[in-house]
């Protein structure tokens, strides 16, 4: 799919980089070397085990840390010889097993913040606001939960909105069928890939959408509507937008959904988590900021920018697109920052509705999309390039992943850099000589092995075939040749749960129970490190993150079992007692924060979310929704 040229008019800001204070990684001390002034401020924490993540110095018994960073990593006897004996001992983490603190390099906390404020009815199991919601992977399933739903919809003058429906395991949706269930209320349905709606007739009706409007958008966004079925897709969706916003959330809904994610991560044992090309408005990254930024977080988060988006502001101009790039240096506050010259691009479609670029097409006829075609997708890829940008590279299809090759290729033989680390994200399919091409290249890889576990046993059957899906996120092949292998949940396309992923990674179940390619399995330690230091080297902070080290920042998740001592299959199961964030413990608990913390931020903040609801409607939607294309 290109790039729909009426986001120029909506794009007014752009992006990228706050700054991270260049952090000197100092050398380990031993106890036999040095010593450090001990302080009061000095705590020695002691564990059943810390797996470092340090391959000079893989486990260790406990750790010293002053100032929010690691000052001694060792034996007892090793770290207490180095801070001295003024040092508080804290015991708090004595029967837990610690590691460092998990990355999650990949979610969007604003499209999980109004897919968790909606019903549920999904092809896995989620923990939403309200409640939790299991799944239903079947066609007579789902229609009985969308029926019971339906039914206990007591205010008629609200509308009904639900998000998770999936046509390869739900069946058939149309404005027909939501019309029988729902006469006489409007019915909004998200599609599980979020890049659908079906809409009944009354929710056309409340929304103002008809025949007349639609052949106003112009044949491209036309040609992915059909009013028939009340289905508006791509393209389609991004049009209308605009007027179905209004009734997807309040501004308050808005901020209790960033609470609710702010919590989940915390929760699964995120201590940093970034968003790659999400939006672009200075309002909403206000409503971000509102949630995120004060230092009761318990987490940190970074943004990376949406290069498509700068793109369309004025395409083919290099100079336009670094500069809009550059504006939004300084949108970040407290603990939400841009990483500075880092970018996300963009080459096919979204994998939850098969509309990747596959060599071999589909089986069942169907085509792929471009989200940016292409010779955009060149020039961008180019432009980025010469300005020393890591670029990171949202694709699905092997034929997606053939552009993407031939533009670092071409790059690397104009321009040669070293250590350009451009990332492969998602990485749904891919052939063994590709995977091959890409490290040796210098590529690295970011998959998320969830999508195995949600799509390959139902994609063997429908549209991919099985020998194909049995090779979906081929991460074997990555590790075959030396490549650098991170994790990532691309929240709400998986639930951001690290060990979750880890759990994925190593056992490559599917929903239905059978391994999808077992050749692809990852090795536990393998699979810790992609949601540790592989992760934090994905985006360029190892040596700040990832790894329990001196110099580094005191952050660590504290298991309440080792990943080594359990089963495989139990690898998800192990419970998360809490984390430390630059020195802080934060147990797990109801709420990350206190209640008088997030009154404190509610009022001031009140004038961003109405914002958000109404002046920059359309701006919002826009970008959101297209901006992660996942």
């Amino acid at each position: 799919m290109s790039i729909p040229t009426n986001l120029r008019a909506i794009v007014t800001a752009t992006l990228f980089a706050l700054l991270i204070a260049t952090l000197s990684q100092t050398t380990r001390l031993q106890a036999s070397d040095h010593s450090v002034e001990s302080s009061p401020q000095t705590v020695i924490y002691t564990a059943r085990e810390f797996i470092t993540m340090d391959s000079n110095k893989p486990r260790a018994e406990a750790v010293a840390v002053r100032d929010g960073k690691f000052i001694a990593v060792g034996t007892k006897a090793e770290v207490g010889a180095v801070v001295g004996k003024d040092a508080r001992l804290d015991k708090s983490l004595n029967d837990k097993v610690v590691m460092p603190g998990f990355v999650e390099q990949h979610v969007h906390p604003l499209l999980a913040a109004l897919a968790m404020n909606m019903t549920i009815i999904s092809i896995e199991d989620w923990d939403a606001i309200d409640d939790f919601s299991p799944a239903v992977r079947d066609e007579e399933g789902y229609r009985e939960r969308l029926t019971a739903a339906l039914d206990a919809h007591e205010d008629k003058g609200v509308p009904f909105i639900t998000w998770g429906y999936h046509h390869y395991f739900h069946g058939d949706m149309s404005r027909a069928m939501l019309d029988k269930l729902a006469p006489d209320f409007p019915v909004f349905v998200w599609h599980r890939s979020q890049h659908e709606f079906y809409l009944n007739t009354a929710a056309l009706t409340l929304t103002e959408i008809d025949e007349a409007f639609v052949v106003g958008l112009g044949s491209s966004a036309a040609s992915m509507i059909d009013m028939d079925k009340g289905h508006f897709y791509e393209q389609g969706l991004i049009a209308i937008l605009p007027k179905l916003f209004p009734y997807l959330a309040s501004p308050e809904q808005f901020r209790r959904g960033l609470e609710f994610t702010e919590s989940y991560y915390h929760q699964n044992g995120i201590t940093l988590a970034c968003e790659p090309g999400g939006f672009l408005s200075r309002q909403v990254q206000e409503s971000v900021n509102a949630v995120y930024s004060d230092d009761a977080t318990p987490f940190n988060h970074c943004f990376i920018g949406d290069g498509k988006s700068f793109y369309a502001i004025k395409p083919n101009d290099a100079t336009s697109l670094l500069d809009e790039t550059r504006k939004v240096e300084t949108w970040g506050r407290g603990r939400t920052w841009y990483l500075p010259k880092q970018v996300k691009l963009f080459t096919d479609g979204a994998i939850y509705s098969q509309l990747m670029q596959m060599k071999d097409g589909y089986t069942d006829g169907h085509h792929g999309a471009w989200i940016i075609d292409p010779p955009a997708f060149g020039f961008m890829f180019q432009s980025y390039w010469d300005a020393d940008y890591q670029i990171h590279v949202h694709n699905n299809g092997d034929a997606g992943l053939d552009v993407l090759l031939g533009e670092l290729e071409k790059a690397l033989a104009r321009a040669p850099r070293e250590d350009h680390r451009t990332v492969l994200v998602h990485f749904g399919f891919a052939q063994p000589e590709q995977v091959k091409r890409w490290i040796e290249l210098g590529g690295i890889v970011s998959s998320n092995p969830y999508y195995v576990t949600a799509l390959a046993g139902r994609y063997a059957k429908l549209g991919i075939g099985p020998e194909r899906s049995a090779n979906m996120v081929p991460n074997g092949e990555v590790l075959k040749h030396g490549g650098s292998l991170s994790f990532h949940s691309d929240m709400p396309m998986a639930p951001a749960k690290p060990m979750q992923l880890v759990w994925a990674a190593v056992n490559r179940f599917t929903a239905e129970g059978p391994v999808a390619g077992p050749q692809h399995r990852v090795p536990l330690h393998t699979a810790l490190r992609a949601i540790t230091i592989e992760a934090a080297y994905s985006i360029q902070m190892e040596e700040r993150l990832g790894s329990i080290e001196v110099g580094k920042d005191a952050n660590l998740t504290a298991l309440m079992q080792s990943p080594y001592e359990v089963a495989p299959e139990e690898l998800k199961d192990i419970r998360v007692w809490g984390t430390m964030l630059e020195g802080r413990l934060q147990p797990v608990g109801p709420a990350p924060r206190s209640v008088s913390s997030k009154e404190s931020s509610t009022a001031s903040n009140d004038a961003n979310y109405e914002a958000i609801q109404n002046a920059t409607i359309a701006q919002f939607t826009r970008l959101i929704f297209h901006g992660h294309g996942d």
